[in-house]
């Protein structure tokens, strides 16, 4: 693969891992890393707490350092990507985080308003019109005068997949999404993220919730060893995995 922006996989693939390794300072959290994912496809990542989960994610959008082998993400070439090329592969992908991470002193639509200028919007009346559009995509567009603090948590999860879809991603990062949540709530936000992956979103979420993958079955890889396996589906064990 040449080391430039903006190439294509030649197997259209927007990730492509091979013979990853990841750590933080001596502590090797994973293992010759092989991963592919095409555009639209939802990936659960499972593991056990500690297991590397998380780190995969952050080394994806570039907060962890590449180690060694070779890593392609979103056209970005990891192993040779420059510092100040991180933020323009940032904006190509959204993130959701367990723990919603919104602006507590401003509302719904000022939140997602910040996002934009931040990330170069110039023009209002477009910035408006890409609030209202992603606010209609998640069933809030009647909230964005709340504050964060009168919503419930899973209206809370839906305006911070809402903000991931600013920018119009190519894949969704989502560390526990449901973490946060109640049953129903948790179902009705997957249902969500799979409609978002029909569109044409890739997804790559991690999940202690194995309720959910019985639920609303996808392509599944585990952590586990310091190594990512991907189990066919109907090995993997859900009930010996729930609550570990």
């Amino acid at each position: 693969m040449k080391k430039a922006l903006g190439i294509t996989n030649p197997n259209g693939a927007i990730i492509e891992l091979i013979d990853v390794m990841i750590r933080r300072e001596e502590h090797i959290i994973l293992r010759n890393v092989d991963l592919s994912l095409r555009p639209g496809e939802f990936l659960y990542l499972i593991g056990k707490v500690g297991s590397g989960k998380s780190s995969l994610l952050k080394t994806l959008y570039c907060d962890i350092p590449f180690m060694h082998g070779s890593g392609f993400v979103l056209g970005y070439i990891l192993q040779s990507i420059k510092t100040k090329d991180i933020p323009s592969l940032r904006r190509k992908m959204g993130i959701v985080f367990q723990d919603f991470q919104l602006l507590i002193d401003r509302n719904v639509y000022e939140n997602l308003l910040f996002v934009l200028k931040s990330t170069g919007g110039k023009n209002r009346k477009e910035m408006d019109h890409r609030v209202r559009e992603v606010l209609s995509e998640v069933d809030m567009v009647h909230k964005g005068y709340k504050m964060p603090h009168q919503l419930s948590g899973g209206e809370q999860q839906r305006i911070v997949i809402a903000r991931a879809l600013l920018n119009k991603p190519d894949l969704i990062l989502a560390d526990e999404p449901t973490g946060n949540l109640d049953p129903d709530t948790s179902d009705d936000l997957m249902k969500l993220l799979h409609k978002i992956s029909r569109d044409g979103t890739a997804i790559i979420m991690a999940t202690h919730n194995y309720n959910l993958i019985k639920k609303f079955p996808g392509r599944t890889i585990r952590c586990e060893d310091a190594h990512v396996t991907e189990p066919v589906q109907e090995e993997i064990d859900f009930d010996q995995l729930i609550d570990l």
